[in-house]
C-alpha cells in the first residue's frame, strides 16, 4: 500500500516540475517583450544567426519573437501565439504575449492554493468569454467606415508605438487610403495582397508615398538608348528570355573560320529580330521582363531591338512579384513568344521613369479599374527602411480589423482595467473555486496598464491604483496618458484601438495558457 502511494507522489511531484518548467519558459518569453510594450516601450536589436550577420532593430512582438532562437516547446507556443494574433488582427502581438504571461504567474499562483489545473483551465475559458461580452457590450464605440478621423486616430495608435512614431502623421493617411480603396464591392472584405509595399533606400519616411498603380525600383533599361516615357501603354508581361537560346547540355561548339564565325551572330540577331518584332506587331509599347536565373533575360542586341521599335523595357522583375503585376494591369503573364497576343496586353495612361536621391524608379499610372495600390516607402537606411515597413504592415491590419469588426475601444489600459472591475464583481455571482480563479484572471489584465506605466517611467503602483479608483467611479474611458504622465480621459486624446485587437487578444492568449495548464508529462519521440 505504502508503495503504491510512493508512486502517486512522485507521479504528482513529476507533473508539478513539467508543469513549474512549462510556466517558467512561457514566462521568460514574455518577459522578454515586455519592455517593448506601448508608446514609450524600448526597442530590440536582434542579430540574426545569417551569414551576413543582419541587424534588425524593431519594437514589434512578433518580428522580436520571430527571430529568437527558441529551444523550449512551451516558449515555442508563445511564439506561434504571437503569430496567430499577427494573423487574426494584425497588432496586439506584444500584449497577447504579455497576457498570456500573467495569465500564467496567476496560475502558479492557484496551483500553489491545491486548485486543480483543468479547474483553472475551465473559469479562464469562462472568464474569457464573460470579458469578450463585456468589452462588446460596455466598452467598445461603433465606427462607422466614412468617418476617416475615426479611422486615422486608430492608425496613428498603432504607429505611435512604433520606431517610426514621428512619422505617424505622413504614414497613417496612407494606410486609410490605401485600405479603403481596396476594399471589395460585394464582400466588403479587405485582402492585404492587393497592397504592394516597395522599398528604395534614399530621402526620409516623410517622403513616403501611395502610388495608384505599379512602382518598380529598378529603373528602365535604356543602354540602347530607349524611351524612358510612354503615354497610353499597352504593357506586355513576359517570361521568356530575349537572348539567344542555350541547348540543355553543357556543350561547347568550335568555329575555325571568321565567316563562320559572321553567320552565327548574323543567326543569332535574326532569331532575336524575329521575336522583337512580333512583340510590336501586338502593339507592345511597354515590356516587363522576368528575371531569369539561367541565362539572361535580354541582351544589348534585344535592348538595341526594342529600343529602335520605340519600345519601354523594365528587366528583372521579380518571379514574386508577377501575380500582382498581372492583377493591377489586367495582363496575362506569357511563357513563350508563341502565346504573345494581342489580347493578353494590359494598358496604363502613362509609364514614366522618376529620378529619386536613391536612383531611378519606374511608375506605371492610370490603370483602368484597377483594384491594387502600391506605397512606396522611403527611408535613410535599410534598417529604417525595414521598421518602416513593418509599422505599415500593422497600420494597414488594424484599419483592415475595423472594416471586418467595426467598433473600437478606448487604449492606454482602459478596457482592461474595466474588465478587471466587471469580471471581479462577475466572479462574486460564481460559487466555489471558480470564483477564484476568476478573479486572478481580472487581476492578470492588469499587467497591460501597469507595464506601460512601468514603461512609461511612472510609478506602476500609484497609477494602477488611481485608474482603478476613476474606472469605479464610472469613468470608463479613462487611461494612462504616458505622454502628459497622467490619468486623463483617453478618447478626447484620440488614442483608439480596434475591438477585434483585444478580443482576439484576450481569446488567444486564454486558449495559449489553458492549453499550456493541461499538460502534465513531456514524452520524447523516437
Amino acid at each position: 500500500m505504502s508503495d503504491n502511494n510512493d508512486f502517486k507522489s512522485k507521479d504528482k511531484e513529476k507533473e508539478k516540475d513539467i508543469r513549474t518548467s512549462n510556466i517558467v519558459a512561457a514566462k521568460a518569453i514574455a518577459d522578454t517583450v515586455r519592455t517593448s510594450l506601448g508608446p514609450k516601450g524600448m526597442d530590440k536589436m536582434i542579430q540574426t544567426s545569417k551569414a551576413d550577420k543582419e541587424v534588425i532593430i524593431t519594437n514589434d512582438g512578433a518580428t522580436i519573437l520571430k527571430e529568437m532562437k527558441v529551444v523550449h516547446p512551451t516558449a515555442k507556443m508563445m511564439v506561434e501565439l504571437s503569430q496567430a494574433q499577427d494573423v487574426e488582427a494584425g497588432d496586439g502581438t506584444t500584449s497577447v504575449v504579455v497576457i498570456a504571461g500573467s495569465l500564467l504567474s496567476a496560475s502558479q499562483q492557484l496551483i500553489a492554493k491545491q486548485i486543480h489545473a483543468t479547474m483553472i483551465a475551465e473559469s479562464y475559458s469562462l472568464a474569457a468569454t464573460k470579458a469578450i461580452e463585456i468589452l462588446q457590450e460596455s466598452v467598445a464605440v461603433p465606427l462607422d467606415l466614412n468617418d476617416k478621423k475615426s479611422l486615422l486616430k486608430s492608425a496613428s495608435t498603432s504607429l505611435n508605438s512604433k520606431v517610426v512614431s514621428q512619422y505617424s502623421s505622413v504614414l497613417a493617411p496612407i494606410c486609410v487610403d490605401a485600405v479603403l480603396s481596396i476594399i471589395e464591392k460585394d464582400t466588403g472584405m479587405v485582402d492585404l495582397k492587393n497592397i504592394r509595399i516597395v522599398k528604395k533606400i534614399g530621402d526620409t519616411i516623410d517622403d513616403t508615398s501611395l502610388v495608384n498603380g505599379l512602382i518598380f525600383t529598378q529603373g528602365t533599361a535604356h543602354k540602347a538608348g530607349g524611351p524612358t516615357m510612354v503615354e497610353k501603354a499597352k504593357i506586355g508581361l513576359i517570361q521568356f528570355c530575349l537572348s539567344s537560346p542555350k541547348s540543355n547540355m553543357e556543350n561547347s561548339v568550335v568555329l575555325d573560320d571568321y565567316r563562320k564565325m559572321d553567320r552565327f551572330i548574323d543567326q543569332e540577331r535574326i532569331y532575336i529580330q524575329k521575336i522583337c518584332r512580333q512583340i510590336k506587331r501586338t502593339g507592345c509599347n511597354v515590356l516587363l521582363i522576368q528575371k531569369s536565373i539561367l541565362r539572361d533575360a535580354v541582351n544589348d542586341i534585344s535592348l538595341k531591338f526594342l529600343a529602335d521599335m520605340k519600345i519601354l523595357v523594365v528587366t528583372d522583375v521579380e518571379r514574386s512579384d508577377i501575380e500582382f503585376i498581372a492583377k493591377t494591369l489586367n495582363c496575362s503573364p506569357c511563357a513563350s513568344i508563341e502565346t504573345f497576343t494581342k489580347e493578353k496586353l494590359g494598358s496604363a495612361e502613362l509609364v514614366m521613369e522618376e529620378q529619386t536621391s536613391g536612383g531611378k524608379i519606374v511608375k506605371v499610372t492610370g490603370v483602368p479599374g484597377t483594384q491594387t495600390v502600391s506605397i512606396l516607402c522611403r527611408g535613410s537606411n535599410a534598417l529604417m527602411l525595414d521598421e518602416c515597413e513593418r509599422s505599415v504592415h500593422d497600420a494597414l491590419c488594424v484599419i483592415r480589423s475595423l472594416v471586418k469588426c467595426k467598433y473600437v475601444v478606448p487604449g492606454g489600459g482602459a478596457p482592461e482595467i474595466e474588465l478587471s472591475l466587471q469580471l471581479a464583481n462577475y466572479a462574486k455571482t460564481v460559487g466555489g473555486q471558480a470564483s477564484y480563479c476568476i478573479r486572478a484572471f481580472a487581476e492578470a489584465l492588469e499587467v497591460i496598464p501597469y507595464t506601460l506605466a512601468e514603461n512609461a517611467g511612472l510609478s506602476p503602483i500609484a497609477i494602477v491604483t488611481e485608474l482603478r479608483n476613476r474606472h469605479a467611479n464610472g469613468e470608463k474611458t479613462a487611461g494612462i496618458n504616458v505622454r502628459k504622465g497622467a490619468i486623463t480621459d483617453i478618447l478626447e486624446e484620440n488614442v483608439l484601438q480596434p475591438l477585434l485587437v483585444s478580443k482576439s487578444a484576450i481569446s488567444l492568449a486564454t486558449e495559449a495558457v489553458c492549453m499550456i495548464l493541461k499538460i502534465d508529462d513531456i514524452v520524447t519521440a523516437r
